[in-house]
């Protein structure tokens, strides 16, 4: 086992860990940021983002991230490709195992690790992801403008999907595979009187259809057992999202979901020196523009707590 001793260690990459380097960078802490299993996040995995402030054009996710990746090299931050696999925040300083052969003792550390989509699991699902299917009405919903699109899920994410799409589509057929919705009361409410939103109840995704594109979704009853296509040009799972936050459960708060609990308007966790930015800690918003805020938050509060610490030992 190596080890390595270092002031800010940032865990993932995305908006937020990408803009925590930046930040810490620019201060002279001399971050180290490990990528993770998906260097740059849910992004890499997003063709076309045209509502992030700069780039009046859009851009390419992939793309988007290489630029965040270039800015925070470009101010020395250094940047590994690694995933970490185990920490220990019993004590101070922290500890932080890496691909389980290199152990870092960092004076601080940035959480940054993200949440994942739940997917259905289909392989024509995973096929056409990007073409057609999605798991961010928000990110994609106006690509479909005009349009008709479906969205699977009952809970109260899936209902805002289907209402924010029904502002902007042709027609919403909404698939709940129970006869009733989990979504909140007022949630619920508020889709069943969207007159361009179609309920279908006990109802599942078969199979997406298309080639190069989403075409349609064959659906089928679970009671009775029938099949049919629906023409759709848009498929948005909306069954929610896992927070990559296992290796911290042992020593963070985190809520019934998993998502890591912050002190309201900072990035601090119960753990001295570790801060949380991201998707990992946000189950509201789940923006690039608000992952990086976060990230920007974390950095800040990073750069404070080494301060203070500084200042404590000179006295």
């Amino acid at each position: 086992m190596t080890e390595e001793k270092v002031k800010v260690l940032i865990i993932g990459s995305g908006p937020a860990g990408y803009t925590a380097a930046i930040y810490a960078s620019r201060a002279g802490l001399e971050p180290v940021l490990y990528q993770g299993g998906e260097p740059g996040g849910q992004l890499t995995i997003t063709n076309d983002v045209e509502n992030y402030p700069g780039y009046p054009d859009g851009v390419m996710g992939p793309d988007m991230m290489i630029d965040f990746q270039k800015q925070a090299e470009r101010f020395g931050a250094d940047i590994r490709f690694g995933l970490a696999t185990s920490v220990d925040f019993s004590s101070y300083p922290h500890k932080v195992i890496v691909d389980e052969k290199h152990e870092i003792t960092a004076e601080s550390v940035i959480i940054a690790t993200g949440a994942s989509a739940k997917w259905l699991g289909i392989p024509s699902e995973q096929r056409l992801n990007g073409k057609g299917v999605s798991a961010c009405a928000v990110c994609d919903g106006f690509f479909f403008k005009g349009q008709d699109v479906m969205v699977i899920g009952g809970g109260d994410t899936a209902a805002e999907e289907a209402s924010y799409l029904s502002k902007l589509c042709n027609k919403v057929y909404m698939l709940v595979r129970r006869d009733e919705m989990r979504a909140s009361k007022i949630m619920q409410a508020r889709v069943k009187n969207i007159e361009n939103i179609e309920i279908l109840w006990n109802t599942e995704t078969d199979e997406v259809l298309g080639e190069d594109q989403v075409e349609a979704v064959r659906v089928f009853n679970n009671k009775s057992e029938e099949k049919r296509d629906i023409p759709v040009q848009g498929f948005f799972v909306a069954i929610g999202h896992k927070p990559n936050t296992d290796i911290f459960k042992d020593y963070l708060e985190l809520d019934e979901s998993g998502y890591i609990q912050t002190v309201p308007g900072t990035s601090k966790t119960n753990v001295e020196g570790v801060f949380a930015s991201g998707d990992a800690q946000d189950n509201v918003y789940r923006q690039a523009v608000t992952a990086a805020g976060t990230g920007c938050m974390a950095a800040l509060d990073a750069e404070r707590f080494l301060a203070a610490k500084e200042m404590v030992v000179s006295q």
